[in-house]
Parts: structure tokens; sequence; C-alpha cells
């Protein structure tokens, strides 16, 4: 290329070459820019020093462009020098699907590792972000893999990622955990109603500390449980903590949940305690707790699955589009000195969140083990109770022999019923 630069004539055809009988003979013209050129000695570069090359294929079209260098892996030598190597076909393929996955019919049986794959290059490319094509392709994935996409979710304080990805939200199926602590969202928000659609039936641990709900909210999300016996059926963990506006009335719909093991109602517009902690002890098994469970310290629900990253681009997307502009140099400063924190987090934190409150002031319930019933039952007999559980092939009859060689009066010697055992007792 340097030798055609410099080329005097530009219509210079060169040195012409014949074969004859089978050898390649060069034909000698007297021409003098022939010879002068096949004098000239040829460089030992291809380009001078200070030339730089652009890798671009076509420059017009972006494209193109990037089609055409996807193809490769260029990195640099130890001396400096570009090299490239071509990418294998499988990479190729992961690629072209990944660019257009909200065009997928169906991944339903599809391999979960290569759907893994093809999820994490998706989101390398961000496509779950942009508007109604993100959404495609999340329902696709979750319609196939369901808790292998997302099984626990913590949306706690982000209520702006509520707000702007709600659909994306309600895509999410199959979820053991969810926690949309002080969001704000009302008697009336769709996610509330969606919390009773049967996709979100297997959710065990529901957080909803300081949302505005009232009895009306209650009595909605537990309406498939009390009616059709679907819904919120496997709910072991709920909290409703911060929320004024649930007095004795909404509590009574609580007892529904049959399997709830865990319960706050701290901060609630409770009139008769006492009551009440009577109702939940009568009707479900729950005991008032004078320490506070570790259950609701907000440290079990964290984001898990495939698109746990998802999340996290979500919320810098809405809050970059929210980002309040610095109008002033103190406004600055005191960022800075607060280390840049949202102004929206102070107004959301709980009374109640402090990890110093008195005990008493807090309303939280667990279940006892089945050895601990509502029966007059002593603790020796609750002690072999919980032996023959160990056992489990322990027959009855054993059991009771050792009781009666305690040397336990004959008025202590009852049978330990189970909490489903009561609930069917107290029906009739």
């Amino acid at each position: 290329m340097s030798y055609y630069l410099s080329s005097e004539n530009h219509l210079d055809p060169g040195p012409i070459y014949v074969r004859e009988n089978g050898q390649l003979h060069m034909v000698n013209l007297a021409l003098d820019g022939v010879r002068s050129s096949l004098q000239k000695p040829r460089p030992f570069r291809l380009f001078p020093k200070g030339f730089s090359v652009e890798l671009c294929m076509n420059r017009e079209d972006d494209t193109a462009q990037k089609e055409k260098t996807d193809h490769f892996i260029f990195t640099y030598t130890r001396e400096g020098n570009l090299r490239y190597s071509a990418k294998s076909l499988f990479s190729l393929v992961l690629g072209f699907i990944s660019d257009n996955v909200d065009h997928i019919d169906s991944l339903i049986g599809f391999p979960e590792q290569i759907a893994e794959k093809l999820f994490s290059a998706a989101e390398a490319r961000q496509k779950f972000t942009e508007p109604g094509a993100g959404l495609r392709a999340l329902q696709k994935f979750t319609e196939a893999y369901g808790s292998l996409v997302l099984c626990s979710l913590c949306l706690r304080n982000r209520y702006l990622v509520i707000s702007e990805k709600l659909e994306e939200i309600k895509s999410f199926r199959e979820l053991t955990c969810l926690d949309l602590s002080c969001c704000k969202l009302g008697d009336e928000h769709e996610l509330l109603e969606h919390l009773t659609n049967e996709a979100l039936s297997s959710v065990t641990q529901l957080h909803l500390k300081d949302n505005c709900l009232s009895d009306a909210g209650v009595r909605k999300m537990t309406a498939p449980v009390r009616v059709m016996k679907r819904g919120l059926e496997n709910l072991t963990l709920l909290d409703l903590s911060c929320n004024p506006e649930i007095t004795d009335a909404g509590i009574g719909y609580l007892f529904s949940f049959r399997k709830l093991n865990c319960l706050d109602i701290s901060g609630t517009g409770l009139k008769d305690i006492k009551t009440v902690k009577h109702k939940l002890q009568t009707h479900i098994g729950l005991v008032h707790s004078k320490v506070p469970l570790k259950e609701f310290d907000h440290s079990n629900c964290k984001t898990e699955g495939w698109a746990d990253q998802i999340v996290l681009q979500w919320e810098r997307v809405t809050a970059e589009a929210v980002k309040p502009r610095e109008t002033s140099e103190p406004r600055t400063a005191a960022q800075r000195f607060y280390g840049k924190q949202s102004r929206a987090e102070a107004p959301l934190k709980c009374p109640l969140a402090d990890p110093h409150m008195n005990s008493s002031e807090k309303l939280q319930f667990y279940k006892e083990k089945a050895a601990d019933c509502h029966g007059p039952v002593l603790k020796h007999e609750a002690v072999s109770s919980q032996e023959s559980k160990k056992s489990k092939k322990r027959p009855f009859e054993e059991s009771e022999t050792e009781q009666n060689n305690s040397s336990q009066p004959s008025k202590q010697k009852y049978v330990c019923l189970a909490v489903e055992d009561w609930n069917l007792l107290n029906s009739y």
C-alpha cells in the first residue's frame, strides 16, 4: 500500500508475468515506470509509525459495525500488538438470540443451563430495561422457569421501582419471600390485589410493614383464603407492623391463615390488646413473644435468583430519572456531608424499627412447638412427646407406659392434641 501511494503513475500495471512450458517468466518491458518501480525497495512496514487505524467495518451503519465486530474477540499482546480471534458458534448464536429475546415464542422445555446463560447474556445487553420488549422477554423466562428466575424479592423502600416497573414485578411467579416494607401502597394498590393471585400462592413470608393498610386492605388480602381456600394459604410469616389503621376487627381476618407461625402487629390501632392476644392463641395457636423475634429484622429477605441484578438496574434507572437538581451550593455540601443519601429515605423509617426499643411495645407472636398444646399438659409430658416425635415410629402405648413410670398423678395423663385437632374441635 505504501508503494502504491508513493508511485508517480497510479495507472502503472506493475510487472507482467507469462507462463511458458510450465514456468513463470517476467516480461522485460523497456518502460521507465516499470523499471523504476522494480528498483524501489519494498518497505518493511505496512503503515508508517504515526499512522492509526480505526476498527470500523461500516461507518455509515453502526448496527452493521456492531454485528461484524461482535464476531471477534480483540486482545492485546505483551508487545502491544492487537490480536483478534473468532468467537465460537455457540457464543455467536447466544448473542443473536439475546439481542432478539423478546421475539421468542416460548422457553418451556428448554434446558435450564442454556436458559441461564441466555438470561445472563440478555441482562448484560440490558434488554430487560427496555420498555415493552423487556416485559415480554421477562414473561417468557418466568413462565418457563418460575422460582429460578426469582425466588425471593426485596422491594423495601423502593416505591419508585414499584410504580415504574409494576407489570414486570407482577410477572414473577413462585416467589417464596416478598418484602414490600415502607412502600406506602395503601388498600387500593394494584400490587396488593395481585398478592391474592394464584401465581403467588407459593409465598410463605410477606412483609407489609408501613404500607398505610387498614381493615379493608386486610379483608381484601384474606378474602380468597377465607372463601375459596386459595391465595396466600401457605403463608407462615406476616409483618403488618406500623399500620395504625388496622384495628381489632382486621386482626380477625388473619385467623384464616392456619399455617401462620410468626406475626408482627406492632404499631397497629388495637384497642383491646389482651383480647387480641387471647384470640390469636385460641384460633391459630400464636403466643406473644416477650423478646423481639429475629424473623422480623428484615435480614432474611433478599433478592435471590437470575434476575437479582435486573432489580438493581431498575432501581438505578428510576433513581436517575427522578434525580433532583442541585440548585445551590449549600444543598450540594449537605449531600456530600451525608453521603449523597436520597431525600425520600428519611421519612420512610418506621418508628418501631429501632432495635433498642422496649420489647413490651412490640406485638410479635410465634407458634410454639407441637408439644406445647392448649390442653392441661405438664412439662414432663411435653418432654416425652418431643422424644416420641424424634423417634416417629414409637407406638403410643410405649410412651404412655413411660409416663406411668414417671410417678405423675393420674389426672395429668392427658393426650396431647395438635393445634389442628383443637381447631377442628373448636369449629363444632
